[in-house]
């Protein structure tokens, strides 16, 4: 969580004191407004306001009609949740390595493909932009289908589009660690109406039929589904922080910008602390969210001596490798193969996924494990001084 203040404070108010905060209501409609103004940002015909981007995720992938006997491509660098998406539908999440820019590399996407891959899942990770030009080449080439995780990329735009507004379907989260968040929350966006209209039934099967008027102009059938409502509570918050996104980002943007230019000047590498370290690339580093500024390594060792150092004076970096469940090794049940509780609802159990790609290995994603444990993370904070900036620098070289 980057901001929050009076504006939510009086956005709460505003809904709990009308007394009729539940999503379908009469007073302020504050998720329903929300949900235009989220499309009108990202130029999407339709939006689904939702629980979490996980919600959001499922919903888009029973919108594209996909489940047993289908394979969903992921990246090996992702939250788990990204890939326990595609079990929630039945189908196997195949695993991808990542490029140098740590999101999905479209190359090893490729050699991936099989009859049965129905959808590619591109991850935003840490507001880092895939390399979308290719990836959607290769997807009119194939014919499978691009539903983009925002989850942590909300705003974040590649080559002057928002990102999740670009594939099939985009899904974004809301969740306390997002760039804008209501605590918990996800959307889902779309131009596609049956995806549209197969998510909205889905994410709210119970109540969708009973109460207001969404069903109406809905021509696919109901099915039964799930619950991932969320009250005008949510949805006041989100538009006071939606308000507020614009400034998040040109502050992450503007600050990472300088941090890069104090530490590298106009350099591709520079020796600090006895060792080289180099930008990492981008696939469109103005899009990008400025949330991380990566440091590479030529070695896993100078990226553990760096942050020793840089720890020694103050300066906490991460190292991805050791995001546990955000990297392919940690998913253990999805590297175990316990898709469900019940084995009759077990996508590796299925007879339809019978001799698809879920013979997951440890070392199944080498230079994705490689790139992650050489890559130091600072993280941004958009209310740094110019002086904060140039502490930071000045600890690091």
């Amino acid at each position: 969580m980057y901001r929050v203040g009076e504006k939510e404070t009086e956005a709460f108010k505003r809904a709990l004191l009308s007394r009729d905060f539940f999503k379908i209501n009469s007073a302020g409609k504050e998720v329903y407004t929300f949900e235009e103004e989220w499309k009108k940002m990202t130029g999407s015909k339709y939006a689904l306001t939702m629980t979490s981007g996980f919600a959001a995720l499922t919903s888009a992938l029973i919108g594209m009609g996909i489940g047993p006997g289908d394979e969903v491509i992921v990246p090996g660098y992702t939250y788990i949740a990204s890939a326990l998406a595609v079990l929630a539908v039945g189908a196997i999440p195949v695993i991808a390595e990542v490029d140098e820019t740590l999101t999905i590399d479209v190359c090893d996407v490729e050699k991936k493909l099989s009859e049965h891959t129905k959808a590619v899942m591109p991850v935003y990770i840490q507001g880092f932009t895939a390399d979308l030009d290719d990836l959607t080449a290769l997807a009119k080439k194939r014919g499978f289908r691009i539903i983009e995780d925002a989850c942590q990329a909300d705003g974040g735009m590649y080559k002057g589009r928002y990102l999740g507004s670009i594939g099939d379907a985009g899904a974004y989260s809301f969740n306390y660690f997002k760039i804008i968040t209501s605590g918990e929350g996800g959307a889902l966006v779309t131009d596609d109406k049956t995806i549209y209209e197969r998510a909205l039934i889905y994410h709210d099967a119970s109540a969708v039929a009973f109460f207001g008027d969404q069903l109406s102009g809905i021509d696919h059938p109901l099915f039964g589904g799930t619950e991932f409502r969320v009250s005008d509570l949510t949805g006041a918050v989100l538009r006071a922080q939606l308000e507020r996104m614009p400034g998040i980002l040109s502050d992450l943007r503007s600050n990472r910008k300088k941090l890069t230019k104090a530490i590298f000047g106009g350099a591709a590498k520079i020796k600090a602390g006895g060792v080289t370290v180099t930008q990492t690339p981008s696939h469109d580093i103005d899009g990008d969210c400025g949330t991380t500024l990566p440091l590479r390594f030529e070695c896993a060792a100078d990226c553990r001596e760096f942050c020793r150092k840089a720890a020694e004076k103050g300066i906490g970096l991460t190292v991805p490798i050791d995001t546990g469940k955000h990297i392919y090794t940690n998913w253990t049940q999805i590297m175990e193969k316990r898709g469900a509780l019940h084995p009759a609802m077990d996508p590796f159990l299925m007879k339809e996924n019978r001799g698809l790609q879920h013979d997951y290995k440890p070392d199944m994603c080498p230079r994705t494990l490689d790139l992650l444990s050489r890559t130091a993370y600072i993280m941004i904070n958009p209310d740094w001084t110019d002086a904060d900036i140039a502490n930071v620098a000045a600890a690091l070289l």
